[in-house]
């Protein structure tokens, strides 16, 4: 029953990232607001506000009519121009750098809330417009009600210009990156933080107890805590099999335990797993990469030849992969210092290869992006201190050589990197 409940608090949680959620619920508080005022004008709130401060108060209802008829054909013209806005921003960011970044843009809380403004605006003005009735004296009529319908349109052209402020500056290549950058790196932070000694003993898996998946779709998150709770009350390690945003196939071993568990415990382990069809940089810093990757990418192709922006991409790259060296390529979940749980990680030479060999694939031609890679990967070896990490690095660092050789025939590049001490 608990692991249920979780589940469905998760899946509440996962909604956030969904570009209705946050407009279903302003839109709902608008109209919860406009039954609320009309418990106000039962009450008399109008006719009050009408003797101590008339100029509050608009008294007339033809008034009334047409300020919230004209209010609400604005908020809908409004509304619909910012969704136009939203479809040009991700058909853009699409085109142009990657359509793994449209998951991102989607989510982005401040544009949410906005249409949600608009959306509440809307309807509380279209319940109050109901609420004025055809024939009445100006004490019937909800004046105060028409004046706070005023303040949400004042409320909602201000957002409106903020929009389309926010909309400019998200398109900006720059600025995704950046973004990119920020929440990858605070992720890798966090993991950082929950690093301990990863010297401990766990035993080998090879005999343990497998069990496959019931779902399809991308790994997005795993409540390790709670695996963990109920390792520890059964006594029994358990390892997760695939890492975390991989493609999980219907039958595919999903995890395993170091004794046989009942079935009940084993439909509460799997609620632990979240699948989802796109995945989000919050819940997997790898995605990080890719993006960046690809954006490196797409901006050497020759529909758009942008090297600076490739450049931009490769430097964030540089800073990402020195906080990755930082990290372990094995993790455990702890309780009370006593490894539970053992979780399969992108190991950093995966991670090295599958940047790596697309940068070279698609920029081995152009001596600049070259010199940047091995800037690059030079860094990283100064900064390594695990042989492992350093023997990835040097292996990349050959076979971008060897790429940047056979495409580059220009005698005077080579020396441009000569000069740099490359030693090509």
């Amino acid at each position: 029953m608990k692991e249920r409940l979780l589940y469905i608090l998760r899946s509440i949680y996962n909604l956030k990232d969904k570009i209705a959620f946050f407009p279903t619920l302003i839109a709902f508080a608008g109209s919860a607001f406009a039954y609320l005022m009309f418990y106000l004008e039962s009450l008399g709130i109008s006719k009050y506000l009408l003797e101590i401060l008339p100029d509050l108060v608009i008294n007339n209802t033809d008034t009334a009519r047409t300020l919230l008829t004209t209010i609400i054909a604005g908020s809908i013209s409004i509304m619909v121009f910012s969704f136009s806005m939203v479809m040009v921003l991700l058909n853009q960011a699409s085109s142009n750098f990657s359509p793994r970044l449209l998951p991102g843009l989607i989510s982005n809380r401040r544009h949410q809330v906005i249409l949600g403004i608009y959306v509440a605006t809307i309807l509380y003005c279209i319940f109050t417009l109901i609420s004025i009735r055809p024939s009445g004296n100006e004490y019937q009529l909800p004046g105060f009600s028409v004046l706070l319908a005023i303040v949400f349109m004042v409320i909602s052209l201000g957002s409106f210009i903020y929009f389309i402020h926010s909309i400019s500056q998200s398109i900006q290549i720059n600025n995704i990156m950046d973004k990119i950058f920020r929440k990858s790196s605070t992720r890798l932070i966090h993991l950082l933080d929950c690093e301990k000694d990863n010297n401990l003993p766990f035993k080998s898996s090879n005999n343990w107890h497998s069990y496959q998946a019931t779902k399809t779709g991308y790994l997005q998150h795993i409540s390790l805590e709670n695996i963990a709770e109920v390792a520890k009350s059964h006594d029994c390690k358990i390892e997760v099999i695939p890492t975390k945003g991989s493609f999980i196939l219907e039958k595919d071993t999903l995890f395993k335990t170091e004794k046989p568990l009942d079935k009940d415990i084993l439909e509460g382990l799997s609620t632990n797993f979240d699948f989802a069809k796109s995945e989000l940089i919050e819940d997997n810093y790898v995605l990080a990469f890719k993006q960046l990757t690809e954006i490196a990418v797409k901006a050497m192709s020759p529909g758009i030849n942008d090297p600076g922006t490739a450049l931009n991409a490769i430097d964030y790259l540089s800073q990402l992969y020195a906080l990755r060296l930082k990290k372990n390529d094995i993790s455990y979940t702890y309780i009370d210092n006593t490894p539970w749980v053992l979780i399969a990680t992108v190991n950093f030479s995966t991670l090295m290869y599958d940047t790596m060999a697309p940068l070279r694939t698609y920029c081995k031609h152009d001596v600049i992006i070259v010199k940047r890679l091995l800037t690059m990967l030079n860094h990283l070896k100064n900064l390594s201190t695990n042989s492992i990490y350093l023997k990835s690095i040097d292996e990349e660092i050959e076979n971008l050589k060897e790429d940047a050789l056979r495409a580059i025939t220009n005698e005077r590049d080579f020396e441009y990197i000569e000069t740099e001490n490359f030693n090509i």
